[in-house]
């Protein structure tokens, strides 16, 4: 006899690949992310080229030091759709010290099950690294993203207040959520 752990219904979710970016993927990264509705919950502009320069070059080196970062997230085809992976929370604010998943997904593979896939196979190599417990920082009102994080197991550990996205603006800030897992 076998015991269920689970009580989501089971998903069929599709091969994915994850790889440490190269430089290029910073161009492919800036493309795929020019896209209002894909930044909505990220400051709702595509940041510039220099700034996916910096972040690729930042995950190759979390990737050799930490054996984890942002990786690229290829469909079953072998074709760039965004990224997931995980990285130290270093902001002074939110779950200071902690790891923190994570995804980005261009529109075109919204609802298509990758975001989840991925972000599974991110948990197994975390796993695999040693990391005890990672956290989620979703901004309040994102449901694509509060989704994956039920469907991984995580479960809401607190709320934050983020700083104003607009450096003196108020009326900018936002409620995140922190949800945690324990691996």
């Amino acid at each position: 006899m076998t015991e269920q752990t689970d009580t989501l219904p089971a998903l069929h979710l599709p091969a994915v690949q994850l790889r440490v970016p190269t430089h290029e993927d910073a161009f492919v990264w800036h493309r795929l992310f020019d896209d209002p509705e894909v930044m909505e919950f990220f400051g709702g502009s595509s940041a510039e080229l220099s700034m996916y320069e910096e972040l690729t070059a930042r995950q190759r080196r979390h990737d050799a030091e930490l054996g984890y970062c942002l990786w690229t997230l290829l469909d079953p085809a072998g074709e760039p759709i965004g990224f997931t992976g995980a990285q130290p929370w270093t902001r002074s604010w939110g779950p200071v010290g902690e790891i923190e998943i994570g995804w980005r997904l261009a529109r075109g593979a919204w609802g298509k099950g990758y975001a989840t896939a991925a972000a599974e196979a991110t948990v197994e190599r975390l796993r695999a690294a040693g990391v005890p417990s990672v956290v989620a920082m979703v901004v309040a009102g994102n449901e694509r993203s509060i989704a994956v994080t039920r469907r991984l197991g995580m479960e809401l550990a607190e709320s934050f207040t983020t700083p104003p996205l607009v450096p003196g603006v108020e009326t900018s800030r936002r409620t995140a959520h922190c949800f945690r897992l324990t691996l």
